[in-house]
């Protein structure tokens, strides 16, 4: 199988990319990463692994916000299997979930949209020639609980939540549709649980020390349900230990 993981060089991404290189059914895999600062050398060598199955390893920079870029990606990258992305953002050194309405910044809401959402939507619309010749093909995005509507109980971060209810809807529109004119395709979106990663660094402090998990469980529970996709129906939000999420 031909794989692509679009930020690759972030925590869970990396470790996708680690759990990916280490299985013999895959025979190609392509990782991204946004800027120089964080291509990722060694961080994912393949020497490190058994490559005894000819394993292809290709790393590209891809600001994938950026259309022009994504759509020559695409064009460079032919034919793949599956699709994983990857990207998000919860903080920055300026920014932090709002507590508080009072909080909220048009800026990083408009930021937030724009890493933790519009990607999706751009790599669905370059994709759909891509994934068209695979019979297991998958488009997979990871979201987070906090996007659900429904399962909301505690309020705040308005901007994260917004741009991950966003992100679910695209991926349930994109479902739908795909049914009709991509019926081999599965998309989910992914909950993949409070990682060990500098994304929940600031909240890690009152998560119970079961429920941490580090980048490398999270990325096998994802490619579990990643491998499974096709024995259940497209459009599916599902969390780390395969249970359903509500929209």
């Amino acid at each position: 199988m031909k794989i692509a993981v679009i930020g690759a060089s972030g925590g869970i991404g990396a470790a996708l990319m680690a759990e990916l290189i280490s299985c013999d059914w895959v025979s190609e895999v392509h990782g991204t990463y946004y800027s120089a600062t964080e291509a990722p050398a060694n961080s994912v060598n393949p020497a490190d692994h058994d490559t005894s199955n000819k394993l292809r390893v290709v790393w590209s920079k891809l600001d994938v916000t950026n259309e022009p870029a994504t759509a020559q990606w695409f064009a460079e990258l032919g034919a793949v299997d599956w699709i994983v992305n990857c990207v998000g953002v919860l903080h920055s050194q300026e920014h932090q979930p709002e507590k508080s309405i009072r909080q909220f910044n048009p800026d990083w809401f408009i930021q937030s949209m724009q890493v933790n959402c519009m990607p999706t939507l751009l790599l669905a619309k370059y994709s759909h020639a891509a994934l068209k010749g695979s019979k297991q093909a998958l488009f997979a995005t990871v979201s987070a609980r906090v996007g659900s509507i429904e399962d909301n109980r505690l309020g705040g971060w308005h901007s994260y939540r917004a741009s991950k209810a966003a992100l679910n809807m695209s991926l349930k529109c994109l479902a739908i549709e795909w049914q009709r004119t991509l019926p081999s395709a599965r998309v989910l979106s992914l909950h993949p649980g409070t990682t060990d990663t500098p994304l929940s660094k600031p909240f890690q402090a009152k998560v119970p020390e079961k429920k941490l998990f580090s980048s490398q469980k999270t990325a096998r529970y994802l490619l579990q349900h990643c491998r499974n996709a096709h024995e259940h129906e497209s459009g599916r939000f599902i969390a780390w230990d395969g249970s359903p999420i509500p929209w």
